[in-house]
């Protein structure tokens, strides 16, 4: 048997880091905006001739067999893929990842991942396929993974797709579907990789602890990035480019504010070149300190600022907006 699975990354237009539970019942109506985009993780699983489970990562080069799933529970080897074939219980199986987006790039790789490889091992497995219980899973075995809480936003672009805001509060996460014309924001958005992976030192753990432990400036950063995010959702919605630019750029000056490790020399360069080419606004995806980064820009000056990147040693990655979200091909057992 043989069941392949794949789901879209995204970018993260406003309200990042504040969907890590429980920051967002500090401050009411918060909520994040993202678009899930075409860069996609990979994954198959396919039936072995033995009991044992195998698990390959292309991206890492990285590659663990143990004979029973139990031994994978506290394995650190490929701590989320181990968690999650012990999760499902898989035998007799090998499974194998791949990402098309660069390592450490902030635009959710690894939670895009997690989303495909609960399609498949559901699927595979012959468990529930209900997209909100295989969300609660991939959240909590990524929390075992990494050892600390993880955010609830990056989950539902991987599952969705499509350009949305996840509006989060006491009762439920809300996804609500973004009246936005996906191509209005595909030809507006520079991508580009800066060659860096993400700094270690950039942690929204760190962030956390501040936060909970009473920083009032870490505090009003937040009330800001939340207040960010209901003004930018709605100049999107409205087609207001010029108004979402700006706030795009308050975000990011928000974003910069709660720790000195978010920007770098190379990323303010990066900024800089691209406003010099004519972007409105840019901002680094995810917790910054690397990874990537897009510029808003007005269509007539995309090229300029693809050119202006490129020169400033950025890779430029090619994307659309995504309006599939998980994919998972194959019959159950």
């Amino acid at each position: 048997m043989r069941i392949t699975a794949s789901a879209p990354t995204r970018i993260d237009l406003a309200g990042g880091t504040i969907d890590i539970w429980p920051l967002y019942l500090f401050h009411h109506g918060a909520q994040t905006l993202n678009a899930a985009i075409s860069l996609r993780a990979h994954v198959t699983v396919e039936s072995r001739d033995d009991s044992q489970v195998e698990i390959i990562s292309e991206d890492t080069g990285r590659h663990v067999t143990v004979d029973s799933v139990d031994a994978l529970r506290d394995d650190d080897r490929l701590a989320l893929l181990g968690r999650l074939a012990y999760a499902f219980q898989v035998t007799g199986a090998t499974i194998r990842t791949r990402g098309e987006s660069p390592a450490g790039a902030g635009i959710a790789g690894s939670s895009a991942l997690n989303v495909a490889v609960c399609g498949a091992l559901a699927r595979w497995t012959g468990r529930p396929e209900d997209a909100e219980g295989l969300l609660e899973t991939a959240k909590n075995v990524e929390a075992q993974a990494l050892k600390v809480p993880t955010g609830l936003q990056d989950y539902r672009p991987a599952m969705y797709g499509g350009i949305a805001a996840i509006e989060l509060g006491e009762h439920r996460l809300n996804r609500v579907a973004l009246n936005v014309d996906p191509g209005e924001l595909e030809r507006r958005i520079v991508l580009c990789y800066t060659g860096a992976p993400r700094n270690s030192g950039t942690n929204n753990w760190d962030i956390m602890k501040r936060h909970i432990d009473g920083d009032s400036h870490v505090f009003d950063c937040f009330e800001r990035i939340r207040d960010t995010a209901a003004a930018m959702r709605e100049s999107l919605e409205r087609g207001d480019w010029e108004r979402t630019a700006r706030h795009l750029a308050a975000e990011w000056a928000n974003r910069k504010r709660l720790a000195p490790g978010v920007t770098t020399a190379q990323i303010d360069d990066l900024i800089g070149r691209g406003l010099a080419a004519g972007a409105s606004a840019a901002k680094v995806c995810g917790a910054g300190g690397g990874g990537c980064l897009f510029c808003l820009t007005p269509p007539g000056h995309a090229a300029a600022v693809r050119e202006a990147l490129a020169a400033g040693g950025a890779r430029l990655l090619d994307f659309h907006v995504e309006t599939d979200g998980l994919r998972v091909h194959g019959a159950a057992r």
